[in-house]
């Protein structure tokens, strides 16, 4: 078994943090979060250009997957640089009308996939699946709003208010319970919809791997220039000690999301959730420990990763229900 990533792959990695990097992504989350989309639909473009959308969408539909070892290394690039915009639940949605098409139902599939792997339809999901029921994504900025209520799936006919989260770019609205159309019904939603959620726990995780890994660049950045008593706060035991320990869980959680993406089983992609999540969640709290007071200010850019880490820690599975899923093996 190989454990290391192929070149191409790490040549993916590389292009997409180029273009990324090119593509200043500060200025578009905080866009976003304004209630400005276009910047992030122009971005949004980019990367399905380069392919990143078509990963979850099989070839008959115009994509190249399923490639969830690509996808998770893209995705740990999207995390690194803030990407916003509904990118897991589009996945997700995927992942499901595909899974649909496989069980016999590939209406769906042949009307909405393509629009998916050409970045022409950001998609966003509601399903109880994972967890207890949570409001859509970014729902009022979605073409496509998908709705999992039981065996039925359905897109949605609208959204209620669109409410702040801890992150202001993560915007949530609850689809309208009535109306709409129905695209399918039956056992086979059920289990699509437990493929999508596998695909969102994978995306998750490797997206909030990606912002721990900023997080912690950061705040080494800032310990090697921040000096207290004429010496670089970096060179204090206690803050090396602070940094060593969220470096680790970083590296602990990565061979976990890539093993995950390589198997998908249940048990290890839970596994994967809880431990990418909880050590971007500590990066975050290592990051405000490390830069103090400025560390709150939403002026510094680092604020607009600070506040990701917590809500990816929940998305898409909670630590709580990740650790039920690990210890029952399923």
């Amino acid at each position: 078994m190989r454990f290391l990533p192929t070149e191409e792959q790490r040549s993916f990695a590389r292009s997409l943090d180029a273009m990324l990097t090119a593509a200043r992504t500060p200025a578009t989350i905080r866009a976003w979060a304004a209630g400005d989309p276009a910047p992030g639909r122009a971005l949004w473009s980019r990367l399905a250009e380069v392919g990143v959308f078509a990963l979850a969408v099989p070839e008959p539909y115009e994509g190249v997957g399923p490639l969830p070892v690509e996808l998770a290394t893209a995705f740990v690039e999207l995390g690194r640089h803030g990407v916003p915009g509904p990118v897991v639940e589009t996945v997700a949605v995927a992942a499901l009308l595909s899974d649909l098409a496989r069980s016999g139902e590939p209406g769906p599939a042949k009307r909405l996939l393509p629009g998916i792997a050409s970045g022409g339809t950001l998609a966003t999901l509601s399903c109880g699946y994972a967890c207890p029921p949570h409001d859509a994504l970014d729902a009022d900025v979605a073409d496509l709003v998908v709705v999992v209520a039981g065996d039925e799936l359905r897109i949605a006919a609208g959204h209620g208010p669109v409410h702040p989260s801890a992150d202001p770019v993560r915007r949530l609205a609850r689809p309208l319970p009535e109306g709409g159309e129905l695209l399918a019904a039956g056992p086979a939603v059920v289990g699509a919809a437990e493929q999508a959620v596998s695909w969102a726990m994978l995306a998750t995780a490797a997206q909030a791997l990606g912002v721990g890994l900023t997080l912690l660049d950061r705040t080494v950045a800032y310990a090697r220039q921040r000096t207290q008593f004429g010496t670089a706060i970096g060179s204090f035991q206690a803050v090396k000690h602070r940094l060593a320990d969220t470096l680790l869980a970083l590296e602990f959680a990565r061979p976990l999301v890539f093993g995950a993406a390589l198997t998908f089983g249940s048990a290890d992609l839970a596994a994967a959730k809880v431990a990418a999540g909880e050590a971007a969640y500590a990066a975050a709290r290592t990051a405000l420990q490390v830069h103090g007071a400025v560390g709150y200010t939403e002026e510094l850019d680092l604020s607009l990763w600070l506040r990701k880490a917590r809500p990816l820690r929940d998305a898409w599975g909670t630590p709580s229900w990740c650790r039920a899923q690990v210890l029952h093996g399923s």
